[in-house]
């Protein structure tokens, strides 16, 4: 079992930037791929970024690529998203998931995910 939470949401005025962090517990670090999805009031929740176990691979959604940076820090046992160019599309409730694997793959697909947080509302404001 794995236990994910996140912190670092918040209001943030359009154009600006914040970063999200994924705590991970109760499974070595090492053995998970890892992901972010949103979910804004009234659609579906959709994938925004994932990194591999390694670390060595990375993919984007296309209404991110470019803004958001995804990284992970092991000594800490981390996931962490940060957001530039921040814009109203951007408010949503976001989620890490965490996926055991012993390849080196992304996954993009929320049902490819095995474990998740509760989530932590970001707001771009104008």
């Amino acid at each position: 079992q794995i236990q994910l939470v996140e912190s670092g949401g918040g209001l943030v005025q359009a154009g600006g930037s914040r970063r999200l962090s994924c705590a991970t517990s109760g499974r070595p670090f090492t053995t998970v791929a890892m992901g972010w999805f949103r979910q804004a009031p009234g659609q579906e929740r959709e994938f925004v970024t994932a990194i591999s176990r390694s670390g060595g691979g990375t993919y984007y959604a296309d209404s991110v690529k470019g803004r958001f940076t995804i990284s992970r820090d092991n000594a800490r046992n981390t996931v962490n998203l940060q957001m530039n160019l921040l814009n109203a599309e951007d408010t949503a409730v976001y989620y890490c998931a965490a996926k055991s694997t012993a390849g080196l793959g992304v996954f993009t697909t929320a049902r490819d995910y095995d474990y998740w947080g509760q989530g932590t509302q970001v707001t771009v404001s104008s």
